[in-house]
């Protein structure tokens, strides 16, 4: 299906709040993190958050995830507050977080057992199938390459069968080649699995029009959202043919003047492109003033403008 569209016969994709981050503000250490975040997460739906660094995108995640607790707000899951961690979510975090005396096949189980589950040994053996580590199933971890390494990190949480799979910049330590690898990978296992839904925190705008449905931007400190676009693109999506797609850069740049405003202030209702909503192609400014520039003077038909640089 198209992102902003009903779901096609077969899809469990659905419109209803599975996720639901509610006036979210987060305080590490005194200092303010996180402020005032909203957010609602359909199910399965793919959502990539990007931003500058310090923007707080991590700390959001590590809050879904439960590892951090909100200083105000909420944060939900199908209904239910998320007060810590929960066999409902697993987490792949961006440099592995492997247990080195563990062997690639103990440490794919151990995302069983930190949950409480029994270790199934075909769960095991399909997860080692699908990330392709079979030949590897009884190699530690220094024996591996990054792009192995990363390839365990991902099986681990995927054996759990979690509701939501957060990912933490799990590719940005990898070769291109890899990481391109990689990524069709996870979408490869996303799109088949029909109950899990997907946040990925990124700094790569190629990456999320790749993977997501919908991206968000961060801007901070303190962390809080400033823009919102649907990636109305078809699925399955492949990282080299995605790019010849006609609305492809559009959106990239849209997305990268969104990045260019990160002290801006937050302003309810701005910023945003709804469900279903697209702006004109081959709708430009003056030159030297960015696509972004004719929404800030008069809004273009499906979004309302960011607020101005201050």
């Amino acid at each position: 299906m198209r992102a902003g569209s009903a779901p096609e016969p077969g899809d469990s994709r659905t419109s209803s709040p599975h996720l639901v981050l509610d006036n979210v503000c987060v305080e590490l250490g005194g200092a303010r993190i996180l402020q005032d975040v909203s957010l609602t997460v359909a199910k399965r739906e793919f959502v990539c958050v990007i931003g500058t660094s310090g923007g707080g995108k991590t700390t959001l995640l590590r809050t879904i995830a439960g590892l951090l607790p909100v200083a105000s707000g909420s944060v939900s899951l199908g209904g239910v507050p998320v007060t810590g961690p929960s066999p409902r979510t697993a987490v792949v975090f961006q440099h592995f977080g492997l247990f080195p005396w563990k062997t690639v096949r103990s440490n794919i189980a151990y995302g069983l057992r930190v949950q409480g589950r029994p270790v199934d040994p075909d769960v095991i053996r399909r997860m080692l199938d699908a990330l392709k580590l079979t030949a590897v199933a009884d190699y530690y971890p220094a024996q591996l390459s990054g792009g192995m390494k990363q390839r365990v990190g991902i099986a681990r949480a995927l054996a759990a069968e979690p509701e939501v799979l957060l990912l933490d910049e799990p590719f940005s330590a990898l070769d291109a080649i890899t990481r391109e690898s990689l990524q069709n990978e996870v979408l490869r296992l996303w799109e088949v699995n029909p109950n899990m839904t997907a946040l990925q925190v990124t700094h790569d705008i190629d990456e999320a029009l790749l993977m997501a449905d919908r991206v968000i931007v961060v801007s901070g400190p303190p962390g809080h959202i400033t823009f919102e676009l649907n990636v109305d693109l078809p699925r399955p999506r492949d990282s080299q043919e995605i790019r010849f797609h006609p609305e492809y850069p559009r959106m990239r740049k849209l997305l990268r003047d969104s990045l260019g405003t990160p002290g801006a202030d937050p302003e309810p209702g701005r910023g945003t492109v709804p469900a279903g909503g697209t702006v004109p192609a081959g709708e430009t400014g003056p030159a030297g003033e960015g696509a972004l520039a004719p929404a800030r003077r008069r809004g273009f038909r499906g979004m309302t403008p960011l607020p101005e640089s201050r």
